[in-house]
């Protein structure tokens, strides 16, 4: 006759408690529940105790009986739009890497092409999450105040909310976009470009805005301007229209790296010689930026330290809701490779 573990469900087919836990451990239920706690605060040889008991009755502790007590679930939503460049994705493995390494759990919510971000964020909040924080998406100030109103800490990465309730961290945009003016400017470039991306996102606004008032301080004349999506094919398409002109740029900047390699392809696909005829410049530092084919000059995004200060924030705020949000901005790099020229003596 086959023997049940010890332990393993009871002898009657239901889970082990953690009554029973604390009964073979000599402690108190509370102390149980402490142990198996995100913030374990007991004294190590009481955990060992109650562990050891977990280990011989196979007990699991149960997340959701536990978030009725604490009323927190240790979950963290993390919402993104389509997504269209590598950024991203890489963002977001760096962000759940990050939370998991907290004891935090991570919900993923992503919109498709024409969804509503409002409505996805509805969804979210359905599964009473500690908190959220929202990457490439743009959010209504209405839903911002509800999440305020519910008490759901919120988090913008890359992109903030003028006066809304939430706090956020972003590249400087503003000064990257400074930065490509400056070294296009050096570089004796006479005829610039700039490809947008999404016209309602803060990201595009800012570098735009950066780049268009750092030239007129150089008292530069206008730049061509080319609207795109932050697709490759919307960079590769906008190039092509820029560079079949009769008056066509010798330099162009473009809102994000994907729209940039799409520029590249263009120009090859024309013989135009880069960056001999033309210089294209790129925003974030995906890693296709430094590829051989590519050898994207581009404004790197400090990834690492705006998670790091971006989980930080929205840990503090879930501990102590009163604190109020901040907006941070962090300095991005300009780094040089071989798709623009550089400053000649």
């Amino acid at each position: 006759m086959s023997r049940r573990a010890k332990g393993s469900n009871n002898g009657v087919g239901r889970p082990v408690t953690s009554i029973e836990v604390a009964r073979l451990a000599g402690v108190s239920q509370s102390t149980v529940s402490r142990v198996f706690s995100a913030n374990n605060l007991v004294a190590d040889e009481t955990s060992e105790k109650v562990v050891q008991a977990a280990r011989t009755l196979r007990y699991k502790p149960n997340a959701i009986a536990r978030s009725l007590i604490t009323r927190r679930t240790d979950m963290i939503g993390i919402v993104m739009a389509e997504i269209t460049s590598p950024f991203y994705p890489y963002v977001l493995e760096k962000f759940t890497q990050r939370l998991h390494e907290l004891g935090k759990s991570v919900l993923l919510f992503t919109t498709g092409p024409g969804s509503d971000v409002d409505e996805t964020l509805q969804d979210v909040l359905k599964y009473q999450v500690d908190g959220l924080i929202v990457a490439n998406a743009t959010l209504s100030s209405t839903l911002v105040s509800e999440c305020g109103q519910r008490g759901t800490p919120l988090m913008l990465f890359n992109r903030y909310v003028r006066g809304a309730h939430a706090s956020a961290v972003c590249c400087d945009n503003v000064a990257g976009g400074q930065l490509v003016a400056e070294m296009l400017s050096q570089a004796g470039h006479r005829q610039l470009a700039y490809i947008a991306g999404k016209h309602n996102t803060s990201t595009n606004v800012d570098r735009e805005r950066g780049f268009s008032e750092r030239l007129q301080e150089l008292e530069y004349g206008p730049f061509l301007r080319e609207q795109g999506e932050y697709t490759y094919q919307s960079g590769y398409e906008a190039a092509k229209r820029l560079l079949q002109r009769d008056d066509p740029p010798d330099g162009i900047f473009c809102a994000n790296d994907i729209m940039a390699l799409g520029a590249l392809d263009a120009a090859r696909d024309l013989r135009v010689k880069v960056p001999d005829e033309l210089s294209v410049i790129g925003f974030d530092d995906i890693p296709a930026a430094s590829w051989t084919a590519y050898s994207l000059t581009t404004v790197r995004q400090p990834v690492n330290t705006m998670i790091g200060m971006s989980t930080q924030l929205l840990l503090e705020r879930i501990a102590s809701p009163e604190i109020e949000p901040v907006v941070m901005f962090v300095p991005g790099k300009l780094v040089q490779r071989g798709s623009a020229r550089v400053r000649t003596e």
